[in-house]
């Protein structure tokens, strides 16, 4: 299976057609997709360097999230993501990153500690994707690095049935939210040491 997704993603990635390709066209190259294909179609742009992106597939993300938690075991890309488009340049390189994603996995990931790969109604893993989601949309530089690695582990964990790879996304969840948290005391120090001293008098 995974060699099979690996190859399609690649020999599409070498034939798109258009300047511009849309969310919903990468999503039909990957093929059938349930909670954890969503969240790696989504999570994977948040490391490209592309403006806007983070915070419409953050909330797309958010959605997801959302679904997961009221317990729908199926789910589809929000309207806003399926239109949005990356040049023809960054779409290859989301394919390919998708495409070493699985491929790496195939090696390591396999069905284990399953309960932990499954998302109940009102689960941590849930509710974690959605804080992370978030987190993404935040405007903090390399802010989107950290919780997207997250997601994509916590979404090839919900792949392969892999339980490890899914406590692997939640501790690196936890970092992140650790690294946010700090930036935005940091940035909220900084900020305050050039505010004029009356402010706080």
């Amino acid at each position: 299976m995974t060699e099979s997704i690996v190859q399609r993603l690649r020999e599409t990635a070498a034939t798109l057609p258009a300047d511009r390709v849309s969310m919903q066209t990468l999503a039909q190259a990957h093929g059938p997709a349930a909670h954890g294909t969503w969240l790696l179609l989504m999570a994977v742009p948040c490391l490209l360097p592309v403006p806007g992106v983070g915070t419409v597939l953050g909330l797309g993300m958010v959605a997801l999230a959302t679904a997961m938690w009221q317990g729908q075991s199926s789910s589809c890309l929000p309207q806003r993501v399926a239109e949005l488009e990356l040049s023809r340049h960054w779409a290859q390189r989301v394919l390919g990153m998708l495409a070493s994603a699985y491929s790496v996995a195939g090696r390591f990931a396999k069905a284990r500690l399953s309960h932990l790969a499954s998302v109940e109604r009102r689960s941590s893993t849930a509710a974690a994707i959605g804080l992370m989601a978030l987190i993404v949309v935040l405007p903090i530089p390399f802010g989107n690095v950290l919780p997207a690695l997250a997601l994509m582990l916590i979404g090839l964990g919900l792949v392969f049935r892999d339980g490890v790879a899914v406590v692997l996304g939640l501790a690196m969840a936890g970092l992140a939210l650790c690294v946010t948290l700090g930036a935005i005391l940091l940035g909220l120090s900084w900020g305050s040491e050039r505010l004029p001293g009356w402010l706080f008098a």
